[in-house]
């Protein structure tokens, strides 16, 4: 509950939509409130017996009386910035971030609020609001989805304990079966990058009929939804190799979620 309560007029207000059949969401937009407050009202009405509409002499002292003194205390526990969490757990900037984390920093700064499981529950299901997804069929062979890791790993000269330098990490999931390859390269540079890639055949023992890869420079030189214009170098060696390229779109990375779970998995 807000630290300043409705006033009566919106209180009204609130059993008025109600009795109208509106939703909480819908209440709680149109008077401006968090749908959790126009729950409490609600609830408050109920266990004191009132319902729209109220009765011509119940003024608004005695209204309030009702609400606030004769129904019982309802604990609301605060409620998490779902939105907030989702963009944390999709986020590539906080690598390692799992639901269990951000929950120690909810529960931090809440200390009487959701418990783990509840929190996961609720988090279920507000996800599940959320626009829905055709699922990708992979068949054996067909695709190896491509990606250089967010995070780096220092490459360390075990005589002098000096930092050579910071490698980056590409990793590459198969689409089927999710074995996943992973090794340090020195930069995301194209030598580097083609390299990686030789390497990955001779892991699996060959080529699928496709790579996915990210829009970057070294594979990617112009990215566009219907054309993308590859790099001639990585274009050859596809070739060489018997087997095509295609980027993912830009900006989606459920395109490339095998190998978003993939990079995850390597950075943990």
């Amino acid at each position: 509950m807000a630290a300043d309560r409705l006033s009566m007029r919106k209180i009204k207000e609130v059993l008025r939509l109600q009795a109208a059949g509106h939703s909480r969401r819908a209440i709680s937009s149109s008077i401006g409130v968090a749908r959790s407050t126009v729950g409490e009202y609600l609830e408050r009405a109920a266990a004191a017996g009132l319902s729209w509409p109220l009765p011509d002499h119940l003024t608004d002292a005695a209204l309030e009386d009702l609400l606030f003194r004769t129904a019982p205390a309802v604990l609301i526990r605060p409620q998490p910035d779902w939105k907030g969490i989702y963009d944390e757990m999709k986020a590539k900037r906080r690598t390692g971030v799992t639901l269990q984390l951000l929950w120690l920093e909810y529960k931090g700064a809440n200390p009487d609020g959701l418990q783990y499981s509840q929190f996961c529950e609720c988090y279920r299901r507000w996800r599940g609001r959320l626009d829905r997804v055709l699922r990708q069929e992979h068949k054996a062979g067909e695709k190896v989805f491509v990606d250089f890791a967010g995070q780096t790993v220092p490459i360390v000269d075990r005589t002098t304990g000096e930092v050579l330098f910071e490698a980056q990490i590409f990793v590459a999931v198969l689409g089927a079966s999710s074995y996943t390859y992973a090794q340090p390269c020195r930069s995301q540079k194209l030598p580097e990058w083609i390299s990686a890639h030789s390497r990955m055949a001779d892991f699996y023992g060959g080529e699928p009929l496709a790579i996915v890869p990210d829009n970057l420079k070294a594979g990617v030189r112009h990215a566009c939804f219907y054309e993308p214009d590859l790099n001639p170098t990585y274009h050859d060696w596809a070739v060489h190799y018997g087997t095509t390229v295609l980027p993912a779109r830009v900006r989606r990375p459920r395109d490339k979620a095998k190998v978003e779970s993939g990079v995850l998995l390597v950075e943990r």
